[in-house]
């Protein structure tokens, strides 16, 4: 759990950096100045192993969404580009995976080196256009690293079988080979994070791959292919297309060249995906919403239901798919756990993410803020109190007050959607057994934490608990050696750890028969 917690988090920004940040929140081309200086500014997209523009010219901003300054212009690709990066991954496939598995974990373990040693500029980079602490960004590298790192030990560990025949002149085997193409589509919150994920276990097991990162965060993903190229990852083995998505998600689903698309965001596009890969019955993982319940129970130790719900609720903003959505409080703790946890959400400082004390920074874009509004406005109009924040706050643009409400009920709409923003909301329960009810009647079944001092009861609920994620007295609960993935309508499939190189792999049994001796 120690590195759930510092690299999550964050930790302390090194001296030098933290002199050069101050520097760059009130001056922010020095920010870009220095990550071009660094080589890792990219902005084109990667085809085959060369950076190109989009083949008619066309490009989009990318905004810092902390002061609303243009960071830089990138390619608006779309179906050509796509095509091109597909018909790339798909002639790189062959050479790529006849490579030993020795060789392909040194190119990995060679890339995780290089994200490694540069990971403030990649830090750095990922608070520009995301907009979260740099604490936080320095913890996502690490986090991201770590599943080049791990994935380059289980590139050599793809183990095949050998079952028993039933006949005595035939050997029976069982082997694992890789899918081929892969399509990922990741999101804006961890644009680092949310493609090694991804990306490792594919090239691993000897996948190639085309990767569609979101328009709003698309220059961490360059600057991450950047240094896969310079770690030895074969040009074509891993293409960076962006624009328009429409399209380029169609490219991807409509070619027979693409055997898996993997996915992380909302569950209303996965199920558009999950039916447009039906035609070409490709394997599919998804990684979509969640709606978490929090757990307090009487029995649990207050200052560590704080620390820990504060970090599941507030981690990025609130907008990560494993925040703690619905915060369910034990009627004879209730009081106490509001006040101290009201108390911890109003000493949050918000702020750019560049500056050392923030530990929350904007939402991604205005449409972002407005759903917040909305919900935040709907619970108050139907009896919610608002114990801390409730509005905008007053740095403008994007930016919205930690909140918590009190007395929220499921007729709420906040009750039932996912917010993706820094707002709390608490539910009174009473009994075990109506938690257990309220936490898992929803659609969504990722992630669900628990709070309590009784180890019975953590094992009881864990158990009844319909979601693929259980945090015990944890609010930070993700890391590279455990699988990550949804029950329900949360996704298909899981990501990390051993299981998640499965994903990527297909099994051939091979029968060898007539071998008795003439």
């Amino acid at each position: 759990m120690a590195m759930c917690r510092a690299g999550l988090l964050g930790s302390r920004l090194p001296h030098p950096f933290r002199i050069l940040c101050r520097q760059m929140s009130t001056e922010p081309r020095v920010a870009v100045d220095r990550l071009r200086q660094s080589g890792l500014l990219r902005t084109q997209g990667l085809i085959g192993g060369k950076w190109i523009d989009a083949y008619d010219g066309k490009t989009i901003p990318v905004h810092n969404p902390a002061t609303g300054d243009v960071i830089a212009n990138v390619p608006f690709m779309g179906r050509n580009e796509a095509i091109n990066a597909i018909s790339s991954a798909h002639e790189t496939f062959t050479s790529w995976s006849k490579l030993t598995a020795n060789e392909r974990s040194k190119r990995l373990r060679k890339w995780y080196d290089l994200i490694i040693s540069h990971k403030e500029d990649l830090a750095l980079l990922i608070t520009l256009e995301q907009g979260k602490p740099l604490k936080e960004s320095l913890g996502e590298v690490n986090y991201g690293a770590s599943f080049i790192e791990f994935f380059a030990e289980e590139a050599k560990r793809i183990y095949g079988d050998i079952i028993p025949p039933t006949i005595d002149d035939r050997r029976l085997l069982v082997l694992k080979q890789p899918v081929g193409v892969v399509g990922a589509i990741t999101p804006w919150n961890f644009p680092l994070a949310m493609i090694t994920r991804k990306v490792g276990p594919a090239l691993a097991s000897g996948c190639t791959a085309v990767v569609k990162p979101s328009e709003y965060t698309p220059l961490t993903a360059l600057a991450a292919a950047e240094l896969a190229l310079q770690a030895g990852i074969s040009p074509g083995a891993l293409n960076i297309v962006f624009g328009n998505a429409p399209d380029i998600g169609d490219s991807l689903l409509e070619s027979t060249k693409v055997r898996k698309i993997t996915f992380t965001g909302s569950t209303a596009v996965g199920k558009k995906l999950m039916a447009g890969s039906a035609s070409t019955v490709k394997k599919i993982s998804l990684e979509l919403g969640g709606n978490a319940p929090c757990i307090v129970f009487d029995d649990a130790d207050l200052d560590v239901a704080v620390k820990g719900t504060l970090a599941a609720k507030f981690r990025n903003s609130g907008q990560t798919c494993v925040c703690a959505n619905r915060i369910l409080v034990q009627e004879g703790i209730y009081d106490k756990f509001a006040s101290a946890f009201a108390k911890a959400v109003q000493a949050l400082e918000v702020g750019n993410g560049l500056i050392e004390t923030t530990v929350q920074g904007p939402l991604i874009n205005e449409a972002a803020l407005e759903k917040v509004e909305s919900l935040v406005k709907d619970a108050t109009g139907k009896g919610a109190d608002v114990l801390v924040g409730g509005r905008r706050h007053s740095l403008g643009r994007t930016f919205y007050e930690p909140t918590v409400l009190g007395n929220v009920n499921n007729e709420m709409l906040i009750s039932s959607q996912e917010v993706f923003g820094p707002v709390a909301r608490l539910l009174r329960f009473k009994t075990e057994e109506e938690a257990i009810q309220i936490a898992n009647d929803t659609n969504a079944g990722l992630a669900a934490y628990i709070f309590t001092r009784s180890m019975p009861r953590s094992w009881r609920v864990s158990e009844a608990l319909e979601y693929g994620l259980v945090g015990v007295n944890e609010g930070l609960i993700s890391t590279e050696v455990a699988p990550f993935g949804g029950f329900k309508q949360s996704g298909l499939g899981r990501e990390g750890s051993k299981y998640g190189i499965d994903e990527y792999l297909e099994i051939k049994y091979v029968c060898l028969g007539n071998l008795k001796e003439v």
